[in-house]
């Protein structure tokens, strides 16, 4: 009887333990955030954030207004319906470069140079001005640029460093 007692009440621990144990195995949270616009076009997710990795660049190479690599970026545009506007135009804004003035400035320890973003025809693209007419197909669409980090003309401007840039963007469709 005694046996009985201590089996029937180790059961009953190990019955607990495992209810207290299955209560609780992992959980955790969904965020969804968005936004709906007024446009013909969505903004594919992860186009509207990006972060361009520019890499180490050598201080001689921006010398005497000198450039480097330049590293490509996409705007990616969905579910498109053209049937009223059939163009988008973009407008890149920021903080302008002291040392190259047009192009987008550089924040941190590193200075005299500035950053240009190239349309997809290779054009530089000065800040607060809109790019030419992109056309529009139905669908999705792909609005590429590049951009690159360009030195100043001045001599010993150019201090090495780590840096930081932030663009904006706006799209304009006609």
């Amino acid at each position: 009887m005694k046996l009985n007692k201590t089996i029937l009440a180790a059961a009953m621990v190990l019955g607990f333990a495992s209810v207290a144990n299955a209560a609780d195995q992992g959980q955790g949270t969904v965020t969804f955030n968005g936004s709906i616009i007024d446009a013909p076009c969505s903004i594919a997710a992860g186009s509207d954030a990006q972060t361009v990795e520019m890499g180490q660049i050598s201080n001689v190479a921006l010398q005497n207004g000198g450039k480097s690599s330049a590293h490509d970026f996409q705007i990616k545009l969905e579910n498109c319906d053209i049937t009223t506007l059939k163009t988008v135009t973009t407008t890149f804004g920021g903080d302008e470069s002291d040392a190259v003035p047009g192009l987008l400035g550089i924040a941190g320890v590193a200075e005299g140079a500035g950053i240009a973003i190239v349309d997809g025809t290779g054009s530089v693209i000065k800040l607060g001005t809109a790019t030419a007419d992109h056309t529009l197909v139905n669908g999705n669409n792909t609005l590429a640029f590049s951009a690159y980090l360009q030195g100043s003309t001045v001599s010993d401007a150019i201090k090495p460093g780590s840096f930081s840039s932030v663009a904006d963007f706006t799209l304009a469709y006609q």
